[in-house]
């Protein structure tokens, strides 16, 4: 891929799209209007969806790529990098981006809300599959918001814009969470990994050398980005992923307790603590009482 493109501002990214720029924090891009190119790194200042109508090449974002078939849906935050690998040649973009500025939204129920929505933060194979009818309710929302631009600026056209991108937002949550559902097979595929990793790290020495495992760190382990993965376990399981990581380490706390030639620092310890302290403090959170009181219980 060729040397990184930075756009700051949205009419950077109209220029480079050759589309006009109609509003300063805000446009509907139609991406038939640029010329046709290479594959490239953009980063991003801003926060952008990718419609596209067209396959043409792949989408690189980090370490990974995306599963992006023709008409999925892409969303990232602003200081986000991606690419296209076009494989050196060149291809015509097709279809639409929707880029709007973060301070388009200062202000507005959707900059209080704006963290809600997990799935800026997606990485890898976690693109938006749409189907004919969701992708026209998609296109119908930038429709509306195009409208309200081409219009002009006036004192209702900042609440109108806000709150239909705010609705096709919300759209997407709903989509996504049928995505959940009609890719069931992949979502327990992966939690059969995730207990299979908490199974492993806790019967090594990782957690004495390493702590205790993070979020992240399962995630990564499991090739998905964090806010993905603990949508995913959320919506499985009713439990956040910190909350599932802490409930099997309890139940490892709770086997290792009842080993009377270990003191309970040095289950602590085993278990990836720092400060046995801590440990106590979230197994009697967790338990109802503190390791000392539930081994003489038992």
């Amino acid at each position: 891929m060729d040397s990184m493109r930075r756009f700051n501002t949205i009419s950077e990214y109209n220029t480079f799209n050759n589309n006009e720029t109609k509003h300063p924090l805000i446009s509907v891009v139609d991406l038939s209007k640029a010329a046709r190119r290479q594959g490239s790194q953009m980063y991003f200042g801003f926060y952008i969806v990718f419609l596209k109508d067209v396959k043409c090449g792949d989408l690189v974002y980090g370490r990974n790529t995306y599963d992006y078939q023709e008409g999925t849906l892409v969303l990232m935050a602003p200081g986000q990098v991606a690419g296209v690998n076009s494989n050196g040649e060149y291809y015509q973009p097709k279809g639409y981006a929707l880029v709007f500025h973060p301070d388009l939204m200062h202000g507005t129920t959707l900059g209080r809300r704006i963290q809600e929505y997990s799935f800026f933060g997606y990485q890898s194979n976690e693109a938006l599959h749409l189907s004919e009818r969701e992708r026209n309710i998609v296109l119908d929302c930038f429709s509306k918001i195009d409208y309200e631009l081409e219009r002009g600026v006036d004192k209702h056209s900042k609440r109108l814009i806000v709150s239909n991108i705010e609705l096709f937002l919300d759209y997407c949550v709903r989509f996504y969470e049928r995505q959940f559902i009609t890719r069931d097979h992949v979502l327990h595929g992966v939690l059969e990994s995730f207990e299979n990793l908490l199974n492993n790290y806790f019967a090594s020495d990782k957690p004495e050398t390493n702590g205790l495992p993070s979020v992240a760190y399962c995630a990564d382990e499991l090739n998905l980005s964090a806010n993905y993965f603990g949508d995913l376990v959320k919506k499985e399981t009713g439990k956040t992923a910190q909350e599932y990581i802490q409930f099997k380490l309890i139940n490892m706390a709770k086997e290792k307790i009842f080993d009377g030639n270990k003191t309970v620092n040095q289950v602590a310890l085993e278990l990836g603590f720092k400060y046995p302290q801590h440990f106590t403090r979230l197994f009697k959170k967790r338990v109802g009482q503190t390791p000392h009181e539930y081994r003489k219980m038992n």
